[in-house]
């Protein structure tokens, strides 16, 4: 005697509601042969229902044991139930369950998806079912657009996909009329007929006998079984798996391929939610880009500002600090020592410097400047630009030439108003005549500003003609390029330590102040961050708790998914791709718009520039997917999880 297709023995199946247990079948033994047309008839609440998902692996029963083909079913875990169900049986639904955003097409596809089938004879397949179920013209519209009975005939392509041989009906009449009905049991014979076995739950004995068997069963007992036929049709399909499933990673890439263009087609489905999604994201991202670039472009500036101080330099006062009220009575700081100082090797350039302050006078204008003395080398040093006439030499420093360097202020305030070349004029420097041979651009000064009018004259005639003291104000060493600068300042230290004998002295490393000032950039920086880093967490828990809504939206969905074959894994995959396509396109529209905004900001401001940076684009991009898939995981999990007849049970 062959042994049943499908063999139920001892089956019981309780359900826990609030402190009672609740028994909804009980020692239920069923054994169903290959190829038959079963019924299974009872009122609402008998638990044909529950027996049917039983007999489809959407539930577990409590106790008792489920053969397909000789072999037990409980020990299954959740994939090798999804194989089964996707490749021996095939639902069809009193409430159709498809899938809103697909075509009827795209519908009967899915089983075939969840198989790895490849998509030309998936598609070949789907429109041939289409076609014989006479639905060839409606192919392409959604299950909105289509009436009962077609929705129903859609179910049933749907349930033939992937050639299941056990077709599970659940009322599939229950929600048409009559004429459809009758072509819906018309179409199942057809199937029975090829040989596949049907078994239709109803509570209409009209539909149980169009069945060869009808089962009766009662408050979760079964009560009746009766053959109205002889049942000795010919069986002509087998246990065998007749869709082959794709191996490795083939079968990996197409699942992954499919469930991204689902992905799409969800999306799409909720724009509106989709883009309220995406805008926690797009704030947070373009937020931490903005915060980068404003941090380099404001960094530069001040960098650049600083350069004009002097590139690398070191600058040497008597005294012990700037603090210090003897440093005015200390003349060992004198020319001697910074020539000593241009014959190290680590060192670039030198100049000595002297300073006042005087009138400058031209005409009848009149103003207050600062005198400096220095050195012909003091241009280079500082890095200064000329943009008329020349610099003096060092034949002007050594013979105390009255020829002047002028800033761009000094030429405006004196020349400019006048409509005057300032090159070759002469000006009274206190009572002092002096020639102008060259005007430089306006420098930032160490501790004042740059709206301050300087003149500039050899250091020596300075000394001579205004000061009447051979003592310098301060040394301006440039360090070599290959130098370093904290090296050089302890070098230059221990040198003139050992020229002075004792530490007369102080040194102001322009490199420290660039490093304070850049510290304090960064940690600002760093500040304004983790501020936006806070506002791309908010977007992304905005995230999670939208993929958890989506999940409550579309527990009906992940059910119908999970009874065509579905595995726990495509289920994830979906839900994750999903989240991370939204903080993708999210992150894409977020560095959008930074740049939007940097455009808009470089050409209003003229202070400074944003300055945007490839390492911060993806920084911020790589961020965005973390963002997925971290905070998609939690809904994707909980999606993957969910009980398949559950989910059925939800609409």
């Amino acid at each position: 005697m062959t042994a049943p297709l499908l063999e139920l023995k001892g089956v019981r199946r309780e359900y826990q509601s609030g402190e009672r247990t609740i028994a909804v079948l009980q020692d239920i033994d069923l054994s169903i042969a290959e190829g038959e047309m079963v019924a299974i008839v009872g009122p609402s609440g008998s638990g044909k229902s529950t027996l049917m998902n039983l007999i489809g692996l959407l539930d577990r029963p409590t106790s008792g044991t489920y053969a397909i083909a000789g072999s037990e079913t409980h020990r299954l875990d959740s994939d090798a139930l999804s194989q089964l169900r996707r490749e021996h049986f095939g639902f069809i639904f009193q409430r159709y369950h498809l899938l809103s955003e697909l075509t009827a097409l795209g519908n009967v596809e899915i089983p075939a998806i969840y198989a790895g089938q490849a998509g030309q004879a998936r598609d070949e397949r789907a429109a041939a079912l289409l076609r014989r179920l006479g639905m060839a013209e409606r192919s392409g519209h959604r299950p909105g657009q289509l009436s009962g009975g077609q929705q129903q005939r859609v179910s049933i392509a749907r349930a033939l996909m992937n050639n299941g041989h056990v077709i599970l009906a659940d009322e599939p009449t229950g929600a048409l009329d009559r004429e459809s009905g009758e072509e819906v049991l018309r179409i199942l014979a057809e199937l029975h007929a090829e040989g596949h076995t049907v078994i239709i739950v109803t509570h209409d004995m009209k539909v149980a006998a169009r069945a060869e068997r009808i089962i009766e069963i009662s408050d979760g007992h079964i009560i009746a079984d009766r053959r109205s036929s002889d049942g000795n049709r010919q069986r002509r399909v087998s246990l065998a798996k007749t869709v082959p499933e794709k191996a490795g990673w083939r079968e990996l890439a197409g699942r992954l391929t499919e469930a991204f263009f689902m992905a799409l087609l969800a999306l799409k489905a909720h724009r509106l939610r989709t883009f309220l999604t995406m805008l926690g994201i797009i704030i947070g991202i373009a937020s931490v880009v903005c915060v980068i670039a404003l941090g380099e472009g404001s960094q530069r500036k001040v960098l650049a500002n600083i350069n004009n101080l002097g590139t690398n330099t070191l600058e040497i006062f008597p005294g012990k600090s700037f603090g210090d009220i003897r440093s005015g009575r200390i003349k060992t700081l004198v020319v001697a020592d910074a020539d000593a100082l241009a014959k190290l090797t680590y060192v670039a350039a030198v100049t000595p410097t002297v300073s006042t302050s005087s009138t400058v006078r031209f005409g009848s204008t009149e103003a207050n400047a600062l005198v400096n003395g220095v050195g012909d080398a003091y241009f280079s040093v500082k890095g200064s630009k000329l943009t008329a006439g020349r610099l003096f030499d060092g034949e002007g420093v050594r013979g105390m030439a009255q020829d002047a360097v002028i800033d761009q202020n000094t030429a405006t305030t004196l020349f400019t108003e006048k409509g005057l070349d300032p090159i070759g004029q002469t000006i009274f420097v206190g009572k002092v005549p002096v020639r102008v041979i060259g005007v430089i651009a306006s420098q930032q000064g160490g501790f004042g500003g740059s709206d301050n009018l300087s003149v500039y004259l050899p250091y020596t005639s300075v000394q001579a003609r205004f000061l009447g003291d051979m003592s310098l104000r301060s040394i301006t060493v440039r360090v070599s390029d290959d130098a370093e600068s904290a090296v050089a300042e302890a070098a230059v230290t221990q040198f003139l330590e050992h020229r002075h004998k004792t530490k007369d002295f102080f040194v102001l490393n322009t490199d420290d102040i660039r490093q304070a000032i850049t510290s304090t950039i960064q940690t600002m920086t760093l500040l304004v961050s983790a501020i936006a880093v806070i506002s791309l967490l908010v977007g992304g828990i905005g995230v999670m708790n939208i993929m958890l809504v989506s999940v409550s939206e579309r527990i009906a969905e992940i059910g119908v998914r999970m009874a065509v074959g579905a595995r726990r894994q495509d289920i994830l995959q979906q839900f994750l791709i999903e989240a991370v396509l939204v903080c993708l396109l999210g992150g894409a529209l977020g560095i959008a718009t930074a740049l939007g905004f940097g455009f808009a900001f470089n050409r209003l401001s003229s202070n400074f520039a944003l300055v945007y940076s490839i390492s911060s684009i993806a920084l911020a991009f790589t961020c965005s997917c973390m963002i997925g898939l971290t905070f998609g995981y939690l809904p994707a999990r909980n999606a993957s999880r969910l009980d398949p007849v559950a989910a059925l049970s939800r609409d």
